[in-house]
């Protein structure tokens, strides 16, 4: 299977030229086999392309932009779809391939090991750690609120002594 990456060589447009360099040179980097083919200079892929890309793919316009990703006649998507998998860490998938052997997506599901809860292991770790920094930003406010007080009892010397931070109401109430 081959994937195949519409580009167009002439573009005008700076985006579009960024565009297929990032697809490109990811699928270059990751030694993922391809084939580039040009719709500037070529009427024949340009036409191809132009009708293998879904309708509902299709901008308002009717014209697909390069680069439209395939694999041999699948159409995988557009750049926006491309970046989302490589994000997402689903990128093999996105182009209909099986991920290499030895490569993070399948040793990552492979040791996902479920708890007797059904959580997976990752999941768990994330939370207690969410947890865990909210816990800290609590201190970290409780601390700066402490500092606050502290400092309005210290910008007051005017106080007197005797009185107290006890509220008035609980002042007169009899303790048993």
């Amino acid at each position: 299977m081959v994937i195949k990456v519409f580009v167009a060589t002439s573009s005008g447009s700076i985006a579009i030229r960024k565009k297929q360099q990032e697809v490109v040179g990811f699928l270059e980097a990751n030694k993922i086999d391809f084939k580039e083919l040009d719709i500037a200079g070529d009427e024949d892929n340009r036409k191809w392309m132009r009708e293998n890309v879904p309708g509902e793919k299709k901008p308002q316009n009717g014209i697909p932009l390069p680069p439209q990703i395939f694999n041999e006649e699948q159409y995988c998507g557009d750049f926006d779809s491309f970046f989302s998998a490589k994000e997402e860490n689903i990128i093999y998938s996105f182009l209909g391939l099986a991920p290499p052997p030895g490569s993070k997506v399948t040793k990552s599901s492979e040791e996902a090991s479920s708890l007797p809860n059904g959580d997976v292991v990752g999941e768990v770790q994330s939370a207690t750690e969410a947890t865990e920094k909210a816990e800290e930003s609590g201190e970290n406010e409780a601390q700066k609120e402490d500092n606050e007080d502290s400092g309005n009892l210290a910008e007051s010397p005017e106080k007197n002594e005797s009185e107290s931070i006890i509220p008035e109401p609980a002042k007169n109430m009899e303790l048993d």
